[in-house]
């Protein structure tokens, strides 16, 4: 792990960490209508998927089953959108959003629809929770 790498400051204001996966720090978007997570890779620089080492992308796609799993099991989701855009944030971050046929914009796509409605605290406190038993994490450094 590169000893420069940091969070990017927008992902810093809009998430909770719930700790380190080997290679990325798994986070959470507190949205009342869509159980969010976010991989992001502790790598210096990465905006691409391509532009990790091959070592490095496999482990990544790894740490998506690894998450998605845990978010399928946590929510009992319907279905699970993964994507990496980053047309906002540069830095390679990987959104897993668990969706159900009965949420708010089923079945469009949730990117850039709506901001974030944030839940009740306690039931945010409660998926990261849940998420962190859910994932072999430890925590962030």
């Amino acid at each position: 792990m590169s000893e420069a790498w940091s969070l990017h400051s927008q992902l810093e204001r809009d998430t909770t960490s719930v700790g380190d996966l080997a290679l990325s720090r798994v986070l959470a978007i507190n949205d009342a209508d869509y159980p969010w997570l976010i991989l992001v890779p502790r790598r210096q620089g990465i905006v691409e998927i391509a532009d990790l080492a091959a070592a490095d992308a496999a482990r990544l796609m790894e740490e998506i089953v690894l998450a998605s799993r845990a978010l399928k099991a946590v929510t009992a989701c319907d279905k699970l959108n993964v994507a990496a855009i980053g047309n906002v944030v540069p830095q390679l971050h990987v959104h897993i959003v668990g969706r159900r046929k009965d949420d708010p914009l089923w079945p469009k796509p949730v990117w850039g629809r709506t901001p974030a409605r944030p839940g009740e605290v306690a039931a945010f406190g409660w998926f990261v929770a849940a998420v962190r038993q859910a994932l072999p994490v430890g925590p962030s450094a």
